[in-house]
Formats: structure tokens, sequence, C-alpha cells
């Protein structure tokens, strides 16, 4: 006799960056992954990426946690933050140099825009693979001599082993997408990306690695998170069969933008929730404003 397979426990989170207040754009996001969670009678974890010592504050990550609270969202379990987190990305960063799929780079970002050979992908110019053609002596005598550097994975050498560990080196990888009238199965392109940073100068890793990792540690089963990050869904379906980690299903939902058709954020001084809330604006009104997609005057998503 078969047994019914037991439904999954949906965990979903929220994973906002502490380098300024809170717009009505990440309330929006919030709000909407906390509902899938608790509608599913799962769990919505939160997580702050406080990985960029340039940028991230103490003070903003108090700010995020009082402005989510205003607005009535409410997360399980601890907050995870990345910076306890760096002992994670760099095993991972090992065990991908052991596989042979990581270089280091010391090109500027100065070298890499004025490269001639740069073709251009889903995030613009692509790395034209400067640094990859260096022999081994040059990087080491570069490395030992203190020249800042990133790494970068070798994309193709990548692809070609996450496809034979996927499933025999026969097929595309694929991520799944989801919406409320099911789910699609989708082929990721992460050659289109070029040899991406995974380990940038100023930090212990790129967003697309510490992102893959805490997802997977989370145990997060269903990621919501804006349509600019969709394209580089194919990168961290990459990470995923190269690392043997879980795949989520992912869902991309419009970006905000103001009347000039801007996309919303922090350094353009788009609404933030604490200035409403100093407005003396209801909570439980905005709340329920953004869940039925009706936003503060001049605010509306990108596709409409």
């Amino acid at each position: 006799m078969t047994r019914p397979v037991a439904p999954q426990h949906m965990v979903t989170r929220f994973a906002p960056s502490p380098t300024g207040r809170l717009h009505v754009g990440h309330g929006w996001s919030a709000l909407m992954a906390m509902d899938l969670a608790r509608a599913a009678g799962g769990t919505m974890r939160l997580r702050i990426e406080d990985i960029d010592g340039t940028r991230s504050r103490p003070e903003h990550v108090a700010a995020i946690i009082e402005d989510l609270r205003w607005l009535g969202v409410a997360w399980d379990g601890e907050i995870i933050f990345q910076s306890q987190r760096t002992g994670t990305y760099a095993a991972a960063l090992d065990r991908l140099r052991a596989m042979g799929l990581l270089y280091p780079c010391f090109c500027t970002r100065a070298d890499i825009q004025a490269s001639l050979t740069a073709p251009h992908g889903p995030e613009g110019p692509v790395y034209p693979g400067t640094c990859r053609r260096l022999d081994a002596a040059e990087r080491a005598r570069r490395i030992a001599d203190g020249d800042a550097h990133a790494w970068r994975i070798d994309m193709a050498q990548a692809v070609a082993m996450a496809k034979a560990r996927a499933g025999g080196g026969t097929g595309p990888l694929r991520w799944r997408a989801f919406d409320d009238d099911g789910d699609a199965m989708m082929t990721a392109d992460p050659l289109a990306h070029g040899d991406v940073v995974l380990a940038r100068k100023d930090a212990p890793a790129s967003y697309h690695l510490s992102c893959t990792l805490d997802d997977a540690a989370m145990g997060v089963t269903h990621v919501l998170r804006g349509t600019d990050l969709r394209s580089v869904t194919d990168i961290h379906r990459l990470l995923q069969a190269l690392l043997d980690l879980p795949s989520p299903a992912y869902r991309h939902h419009p970006l905000l933008v103001d009347a000039q058709g801007r996309r919303l954020a922090k350094r353009s001084g788009a609404i933030a929730i604490a200035a409403l809330r100093a407005q003396g604006m209801d909570p439980h009104a905005l709340a329920m404003d953004l869940r039925a997609g009706r936003f503060p005057v001049g605010i509306r998503p990108a596709s409409a």
C-alpha cells in the first residue's frame, strides 16, 4: 500500500539590507511573503543582509524591525544575520575552488567598463574574462603582492559540471516558478551572465552566493521577491546544483515606481514607512491598502 506524501511545510522569507529606511515597496513585499506563508499554515522568516560593511548600519537594523512591527509584519523564529554566517560562505568558496571553478579577478570596474570586448547580458555588461586568462603563476604572484581581488566563477565550466551533477549533462537546468494558477518550470541560462563575482573585494560573499546558501540553511521553500531579481535566479539555480542544495520555488512581483516612473529606492528618497508613520497614518489601513493593490498617491506597480 502506497503511503500518501505529506504536504510540504511552506517557508517564506523577507530579506532586507540595513542600508536605509524601508519604503512602501519593501512593506508590500514583506506583507506578501507573510500572507503567503500564513495562508498555507507555514512559516515566515526574517533575514538581515548586512555583510556590506561599507553601507550596513546597526541603526538601520533597528529601524527595519520597528517599521515591520508597526505595519503588522510578524516573523517566526530568530532573525538571521548574514554577518554571523561568513564562515559558511568561506567554506562554500573553498569547495568551489577545490572543484576548479573559481579564479581571482584583479580588474576594477573602470577596467571592465573600458573593455571593448565586454558583451551584454541580462544585468548589463558581462565580464570579458580578462583574469580568467592569467596563468597560475601570475595569479599567485599578484595575490602574494597583496593586489585587491574578487573571486569569479568560470561560468562555462560551472554550467557543464552542474548539468552533469543534476542529470547527466543531457538537459538544461530548470527552476520552479509559482503563482496563483500553479507552478511552471523555467529554463535557466547562467551562461548569459558571464563569470559573475561570488566574493567581492570588500565583502566576504556576493548576493548570489550568500542568498543561495542562506535560503537553503533557513529551509526556505518559496521565495517571493522583486522582478528585478528574476534573471539572477538562473545563477542561484546553478549554485544550488553545484553545492547540492535544494531549489525553492520563486515568484517575482512587480516593482513599485513613482509618478515619474522611477523605481522606488532608498537612495532616491522614496516614501519611507517611517515617514507615513510620522504623518499619523493608520498602519492597519495601510497594510490593507497594500494587500489590495492600493498605494500612496503617485506610487504604482511598474507594469501598470
